[in-house]
């Protein structure tokens, strides 16, 4: 089904979902980011800028979102959507990612699972679109729908794999020359035997390709699967139990600004054995490259006030090197940003391990670290 059947709105926001590529795609060659569509930090965030955008103006919004973002989606359509608070209505437009007979990663297989129960235990009437629906059932569904966002309540379109396409093409691209692949080899080459923790997607995978390519151990390394934004947050518990072991997390943009509190977290705790590093390429490059805000803030700044006694942005090979030799040789919490270019190779695969492989192989080697 064309992509144009789901341009349900006169305004968007969401977070970026590969099963939704087709829909992003067309957004940002029809509005951009704009005030008709914001790219918004996490899925709860953009679920209360949608409920702003109704309060002001009186019409429906559109999130859209993959289905791992319901969890924060829960708190505002729960105690402020809802009819029995506010009653503002939302149409969802929901990726199905770990669809039950539908083979996908680990981290998606259970929230795959729960997803249509979990959407209408909160209160969301829902509808899955697949290959075979038509023009006709969108307009009939879209029809039966006006009664339900009319009483205050909100609906959701549950796009399963491949349900969606557009055929117009979009290439996101920034200034930098840092592959995020050589970056974290310059890490490796750095860390040792080192603990590191690594954010969901691409940057985990090609950590694990490049421990397989140089017959390295993977037990210094935990891949967070999923949990996007997380990563600091498991960095800091460990890094806070191990004060003598060394903590790199390899962090992203879109990562680090789904859950910044937890900035604020680590520098008021300011363990001086983490090294917090955020490749930055200005996009949410794993599900297919659409822009974040963070080509446009200081994150150093933010790092500094967030109580980080060492903060600094590189964009060399050279920088990189020096600061990453300095940041283990101290003992002060540091946060490195780097700038990174956009794109990966296309033949970079998946952990071959699975993720409890993963944990146990990790924790083993942090029992014998004091």
């Amino acid at each position: 089904m064309n992509v144009d059947k789901l341009m349900l709105g006169d305004f968007y926001t969401g977070v970026p979902d590969s099963q939704l590529k087709p829909l992003c795609n067309c957004l940002m060659n029809t509005y951009g980011i704009s005030a008709k569509h914001i790219i918004a930090a996490n899925e709860g965030n953009c679920t209360a800028i949608a409920a702003g955008y109704y309060l002001a103006t009186g019409k429906v919004p559109v999130v859209y979102m993959q289905n791992s973002g319901i969890g924060n989606i829960v708190n505002p359509v729960a105690s402020l959507l809802n009819d029995k608070v506010y009653g503002i209505p939302c149409i969802f437009i929901v990726g199905w990612r770990g669809e039950p007979g539908v083979h996908d990663e680990p981290q998606h297989i259970f929230q795959g699972e729960i997803t249509i129960k979990l959407l209408e235990d909160i209160g969301i009437h829902t509808f899955i679109i697949d290959k075979d629906t038509t023009e006709e059932q969108i307009q009939e569904e879209v029809k039966s729908n006006e009664s339900i966002l009319a009483s205050g309540k909100s609906v959701a379109f549950v796009v399963r794999k491949g349900a969606i396409s557009y055929d117009e093409k979009i290439e996101y691209k920034n200034d930098n020359t840092m592959s995020r692949e050589d970056i974290i080899k310059h890490i490796t080459s750095v860390t040792k035997d080192d603990v590191i923790v690594s954010t969901t997607g691409k940057a985990s995978r090609e950590l694990f390709e490049i421990r397989e390519s140089q017959n390295q151990t993977h037990q210094y390394d935990f891949l967070t699967v999923g949990s996007m934004g997380h990563s600091s947050s498991i960095a800091l518990g460990i890094a806070l139990q191990k004060p003598n072991t060394k903590v790199w997390c390899i962090d992203g943009d879109g990562a680090l600004l789904m859950h910044m509190g937890a900035m604020a977290v680590i520098g008021t705790n300011r363990p001086g054995n983490l090294i917090h590093i955020v490749i930055n390429n200005g996009v949410h490059e794993t599900v297919g490259g659409m822009p974040t805000v963070a080509g446009d803030i200081d994150i150093v700044k933010i790092a500094e006030g967030c109580g980080y006694p060492n903060a600094v942005s590189v964009d060399s090979f050279e920088k990189l090197d020096k600061v990453l030799i300095e940041a283990k040789s101290q003992n002060e919490l540091t946060l490195i940003e780097v700038k990174c270019a956009i794109g990966s190779r296309d033949n970079l695969g998946r952990p071959t391990t699975t993720a409890h492989e993963n944990k146990e192989n990790f924790m083993k080697y942090l029992e014998v670290l004091e």
